[in-house]
């Protein structure tokens, strides 16, 4: 197994003591699969990736365990760390625009991992960073290279993003949220980009996201995180055809539905997410889930198991197939 997560937990500590905002998280990933992790935003998406490659805040604490091709990486000191980013694991970043330092030429950016990692030096890396913008299918890598983050379009600075993390050949790549700020069209040459290098390297990929639809159409299996916590996970198309959560089921009502007629209202999740420090002793969903009973808001909900690879977080996730939603009966 290439990744395997257990019981990963992630506090930030502040003047009013620990908050915690992943809690729990236990998944695992194998060479060259894809896993999808959705959710509401503030949902635990890009903290539980950000542990994964060590780069959570300075006021967080991590606990649990990532093995990572066997290694333990809870705890690892910085410079091990340093070893491994842009190496073994790479991360493509939501907004490259940050991302980026705008102070340096794009080319020399994509090149600094080889120079780190490969010993080449910045010459030879440069032209290899060229090579790989053009691997990315940018329309003029040289011009790309040599151009600041500014001078290029959203489109374009991704990936430039995307020629950074694979340009040591990674097992694994985490991608978070890497197309929310493009129009639909850039979105889907972007996925289609990534998809086409997974199965070219066979690395594997985490691909974090709000859409289902992204997910769907580009992971093997899926996670749904809600309030830090690993509401459901399995194989996607089993897990968004008959979901076994009613977060899960509540967030595909909500999607637009094929051939609705003009005019008709989306369904909505009622409420906000709960803020860390006030979620309660019981489920966090409760409250905001039709189907809530007493139970839910005073007991955790268990970890309910359909499969080795299949499960649920949820007192009635077991009747799940036969409740409905607006009634709960």
């Amino acid at each position: 197994m290439l990744l395997e997560v257990s019981n990963l937990a992630v506090d930030l500590m502040g003047t009013a003591g620990a908050q915690r905002i992943v809690s729990g998280g236990t998944f695992a990933l194998d060479e060259g699969e894809s896993l999808g992790v959705v959710g509401e935003s503030g949902s635990g998406k890009t903290m539980t990736a950000l542990a994964l490659m060590g780069l959570t805040p300075e006021n967080a604490r991590v606990s649990g365990s990532i093995r990572f091709e066997g290694r333990e990486l809870t705890g690892l000191r910085e410079e091990a760390m340093l070893a491994l980013r842009g190496d073994r694991i790479a991360m493509i970043f939501q907004e490259p625009m940050t991302a980026l330092n705008p102070l340096h030429r794009v080319g020399a950016q994509v090149a600094e991992p080889l120079v780190l990692h490969r010993g080449m030096t910045r010459e030879a890396a440069f032209d290899r960073a060229v090579q790989l913008l053009d691997h990315v299918r940018l329309a003029d890598p040289e011009r790309a290279a040599r151009a600041y983050p500014f001078a290029l379009s959203g489109g374009e600075r991704q990936r430039a993003m995307i020629a950074m993390a694979i340009g040591c050949s990674p097992r694994l790549v985490i991608a978070d949220e890497p197309t929310t700020a493009l129009d639909v069209t850039v979105q889907a040459r972007i996925l289609a980009l990534i998809d086409g290098l997974r199965a070219e390297s066979g690395m594997a990929l985490m691909l974090v996201s709000h859409d289902l639809a992204v997910v769907a159409g580009h992971c093997d299996r899926v996670i749904v995180m809600y309030a830090g916590l690993i509401m459901e996970s399995g194989p996607v198309e089993v897990v968004l055809r008959e979901p076994k959560n009613p977060y899960t089921r509540a967030l595909l009502e909500a999607r637009p539905q094929p051939g609705a007629s003009r005019g008709r209202r989306l369904r909505t999740i009622p409420g906000s997410p709960p803020i860390h420090h006030e979620i309660g002793a019981g489920c966090p969903f409760a409250g905001r889930c039709d189907l809530t009973i007493d139970i839910c808001r005073t007991t955790p909900p268990p970890e309910v198991r359909f499969s080795a690879d299949r499960l649920s977080r949820c007192h009635r996730a077991r009747e799940m197939g036969s409740l409905n939603m607006r009634t709960g009966a």
